[in-house]
C-alpha cells in the first residue's frame, strides 16, 4: 500500500494503491492522517484499491469526520466495482460521498 498526494484545483487529492487491509492502513495510516487533516476538503483516489477491509473503512470514516471539524468535506473517488460494493454493503457511501471520476468529485465541493 502507498499514497501519493497532489492538487486538484483548490483540493488535496490523495491517492491510495494497493490493498486497504490491516497491513495496507498499517502502511499509510499515519501520512494519510496527517494528509486528510492539514487542509479543508479532500478527495481519496480508491482507483488503485483493490480490497477493502474494516480498517481501511475506520481510517477513511476517521478521515471524513475530521475533515467536518475543519469544515470541509472529505469525498472517495474512483473505487473499482469491489470496493464500491463494499461501500455499498457497508453504507459508507451514505456517510461520505463517493463520485465516479475526478472532475465530479472536485465539482462537490
Amino acid at each position: 500500500m502507498s499514497l501519493s498526494i497532489d492538487q486538484v484545483g483548490s483540493v488535496r487529492r490523495i491517492t491510495l494503491t494497493g490493498r486497504l487491509d490491516a497491513d495496507g492502513v498499517k502502511a499509510v495510516e499515519a501520512d494519510f492522517h496527517a494528509a486528510a487533516t492539514e487542509v479543508p476538503n479532500v478527495m481519496v483516489d480508491l482507483s488503485g484499491v483493490p480490497f477493502l477491509a474494516s480498517l481501511g473503512i475506520r481510517m477513511l470514516v476517521s478521515a471524513s469526520q475530521d475533515q467536518q471539524t475543519l469544515g470541509g468535506k472529505l469525498v472517495l473517488v474512483s473505487p473499482d466495482k469491489t470496493t464500491m460494493s463494499v461501500l455499498h454493503t457497508t453504507g459508507i457511501n451514505q456517510l461520505i460521498p463517493v463520485r465516479d471520476t475526478i472532475d465530479e468529485a472536485a465539482s462537490a465541493f
